[in-house]
């Protein structure tokens, strides 16, 4: 017998069909003798119904008012999923976050959980219940209603599987694993059988949309075995460890284990800027000022010394207000300078552990890229990964390029 935590997303549970469908596959694990705690998000489109009607009636709502709100689209899908349940002969009880006992801190909107208290809900698996959770909430220690912002229910799902030991945090979704790259751009990419936790962080944070970020930290933190699958069709998933987990033929996979590619990016670069110390902190300190977040930076002295050419990206979200920022107040204050800014570029990053231990993967990379004639217009790397800039235009290109060239595509896998 294990005891399994799983997480059904919006689209998992957007009908009272798919409810149905979600409450089978439980009861299959239960009826194969396991204890299972089912971790569920507001069904498809209910947060964004709930946050339309709170703008409709106050521009800027109260953040503890929307989390009072908001935290109501769980509190309807646990209640659908036990009634279904019981229905099927499954003994099931729901409970909200504060009920289960998950305790925040009170940053309503995005809010982190600080404890779990499961005696509750031990008792009630000794008792052979399916427990229903929501996701994405919990309670402050005032008693107020907080909710985990974007990513909550996995985050939920994942700190629930660390409390109570569980022996995995499946992860359900419209996908049927991680895969090498978006299949909708390569139609060669293939699902990994395991990945490990920072590869996987690597990847949700370079654009990869298939596990919010908090989550894989959680898992990694506590060591959760984590399982991604899909909610429609069976299959085995992929599942992420921790490194030191994997064995060691798998270490002997392709050193890429990934092809992340975000086109939420745009490149702004200050010329002739004075090349004297703290030039960097008067470009970057009114930006992050600003909330805005700044990704990759590069930094070229020009060949007379006096001058630098300062080029960063930030969100393509960020773009308009950004300039602005640079045109009205950090030109002024170095005294001039020219500003060229470009919001049609894309990030493609690899990813691997494998390059820890192999040299060469960023000039194959280069040489690759050079061979389709895309050029690269910034560089970043890590001990895992290696990111350029290049045109959006380029994107499929590239990603397909470089997926063959790493030996990614489905076939050349199936051969190994």
């Amino acid at each position: 017998m294990a005891l399994y935590v799983q997480k059904f997303g919006g689209t998992s549970v957007g009908s009272p069909e798919r409810i149905r469908a979600v409450a089978e596959k439980v009861k299959g694990f239960r009826d194969r003798g396991h204890q299972v705690v089912v971790v569920v998000s507001a069904m498809s489109g209910e947060t964004n119904r709930l946050t339309d009607m709170a703008e409709s009636l106050n521009a800027s709502p109260d953040p503890r008012e929307m989390d009072m709100l908001l935290s109501t689209g769980e509190q309807v899908t646990i209640s659908l999923l036990a009634m279904a349940l019981q229905e099927l002969g499954v003994p099931a009880t729901s409970h909200t976050g504060a009920q289960v006992g998950i305790h925040t801190d009170n940053a309503y909107t995005r809010a982190r959980i600080q404890r779990i208290e499961t005696d509750d809900l031990r008792a009630d698996l000794e008792a052979g219940k399916v427990v229903v959770v929501a996701g994405f909430q919990g309670i402050d220690e005032e008693g107020n209603i907080t909710t985990l912002g974007r990513g909550g229910s996995d985050t939920t799902g994942v700190a629930l599987a660390a409390s109570l030991g569980a022996d995995e945090c499946q992860i359900y979704t419209d996908v049927d694993g991680v895969y090498t790259t978006d299949p909708r751009v390569c139609s060669k990419a293939s699902r990994l059988k395991s990945i490990t936790v920072e590869e996987m962080l690597e990847l949700a944070s370079l654009g990869s949309k298939v596990l919010q970020i908090r989550a894989v930290e959680f898992a990694g933190k506590y060591n959760v075995p984590l399982r991604v699958l899909s909610s429609f069709e069976d299959g085995p998933g992929t599942l992420i460890v921790a490194e030191s987990e994997k064995d060691e033929d798998s270490m002997e996979e392709p050193l890429i284990s990934g092809i992340a590619f975000n086109k939420n990016e745009a490149k702004l670069t200050l010329l002739n800027t004075p090349d004297i110390p703290g030039v960097a902190s008067r470009i970057l300190g009114p930006i992050a000022a600003a909330n805005i977040e700044v990704d990759m930076i590069v930094q070229n002295v020009a060949p007379a010394g006096d001058y630098t050419d300062f080029t960063f990206t930030v969100a393509k979200s960020d773009y308009r207000a950004t300039k602005k920022l640079i045109e009205e107040t950090i030109l002024p204050d170095l005294g001039g300078g020219e500003l060229r800014g470009d919001d049609n570029i894309v990030k493609v990053s690899l990813v691997g552990v494998g390059m820890r231990s192999h040299a060469g993967v960023a000039s194959k990379m280069f040489r690759v890229l050079a061979e389709e004639n895309v050029n690269i217009r910034m560089v970043s790397t890590s001990e895992i990964k290696i990111s350029v800039v290049i045109d959006e235009k380029h994107m499929e290109l590239a990603v397909k390029a470089l997926h063959k060239a790493f030996g990614l595509d489905q076939a050349d896998i199936e051969e190994d």
